[in-house]
């Protein structure tokens, strides 16, 4: 079995590879060893290259050329996070249909037995005239409708790919509707969320609506805690929480995430269960938040829970409509515009590594 992994370096790291690694001998050492070791460390201009089971001669590969390649045996991937929510990213432009199953998907995103990450994500042809299509499978097998800090990794993927420099945007098709992100100058992708729904049947929730067909802190009964919830469908569900009987304001530091997000997951009151948003006011354009996701558990960041965490806040007169939102993996910029009603959200997106697994 082979495994390829290549990692993009600063100037830096490679100025200071350089220096200390002597190429010609490195790769001068005899054949013996690189069979003892079953390792053959490559340090070409931009990255390092790892590759078991290998005794080749270093070569210089430019991200495209490794991301063009079309074995057939082998899946080619790149591996992104955004603000730490990490995914496995696949060029799927050639087929309408994913190219591993949900169940490759859950090895794949194995921590331990696999890459390790929060979902893949494939590129596929757009439909409706879209430039393309985005689809997802969580580390639990589930295919999300979005997912805010995934469209954001497949916005930079596609940069990539199409080797697009500069500020420029594309139309993504996902199954939350029309998604348009726009890779910035500094790198940084903003996206135009589109519109929060609210409709209780449409998030969807059975919680009866209070407010103008939505619901906006309303009681939830889980597991005998009363807390106060508002419920925000961003294509995907959330519920989100600032305060409860007998606290008004959440420390979410404090939190046993492991313990309660999936009670408020799997509640019956959500019909496709719920993302969670937990929610801690510092002012009111500052929210800290933490978040049990639908189908892949606590994770560092959830874009769309954080769009939907500060339409919840400005509901429930806690916040503005322009606000920081602190993850546990950074922060994001979510806007609510009252012009058109669309969430916008910035935020980075960092390529990890290149790689390539058997199928």
């Amino acid at each position: 079995m082979t495994a390829t992994i290549s990692v993009p370096l600063s100037a830096a790291t490679r100025r200071s590879l350089n220096s200390s690694v002597n190429l010609r001998h490195l790769f001068s050492t005899s054949h013996s060893t690189f069979v003892t070791l079953q390792r053959n460390f490559q340090f070409p201009r931009s990255r390092i290259t790892v590759s078991s089971m290998s005794i080749d001669a270093p070569v210089i590969t430019s991200s495209s050329s490794f991301l063009d390649r079309r074995d057939t045996p082998f899946l080619h991937f790149a591996k992104f996070h955004g603000l730490g929510n990490d995914f496995v990213l696949v060029d799927n432009r050639d087929t309408i249909e994913p190219k591993i199953s949900p169940e490759k998907a859950v090895q794949l995103c194995d921590r331990n037995f696999g890459v390790g990450a929060d979902g893949v994500i494939f590129v596929l042809p757009g439909i409706n005239g879209t430039d393309y299509t985005m689809r997802i499978f969580n580390s639990d097998g589930s295919e999300p409708e979005m997912c805010g800090n995934g469209v954001r990794c497949f916005a930079k993927f596609v940069s990539q790919l199409e080797n697009l420099h500069g500020r420029h945007s594309f139309t993504v098709h996902t199954g939350a509707g029309l998604i348009v992100p726009e890779v910035l100058e500094d790198g940084n992708v903003r996206v135009d969320m589109g519109e929060p729904i609210l409709k209780a049947s449409d998030v969807p929730t059975k919680l009866p609506p209070n407010k103008d067909h939505a619901v906006v802190k309303s009681e939830l009964d889980v597991d005998g805690t009363i807390w106060n919830v508002t419920c925000v469908s961003m294509g995907n569900p959330h519920c989100i929480t600032f305060s409860g009987k007998g606290f008004e304001n959440l420390f979410v530091d404090e939190l046993k995430l492991a313990e309660i997000g999936p009670k408020f997951e799997h509640h019956e009151v959500f019909p496709a269960r719920t993302n969670t948003e937990f929610v801690q006011v510092l002012s009111e354009s500052h929210l800290k938040m933490r978040v049990w996701e639908r189908g892949a558990g606590a994770t560092l960041a959830c874009g769309t829970g954080a769009c939907a965490t500060v339409v919840a806040a400005v509901l429930e007169g806690r916040a503005g409509r322009n606000c920081t939102v602190d993850l546990p993996g950074g922060p994001l910029q979510i806007e609510w515009r009252e012009e058109d009603n669309h969430i916008y959200m910035t935020g980075s997106a960092e390529l990890v590594y290149y790689g390539s697994l058997p199928l």
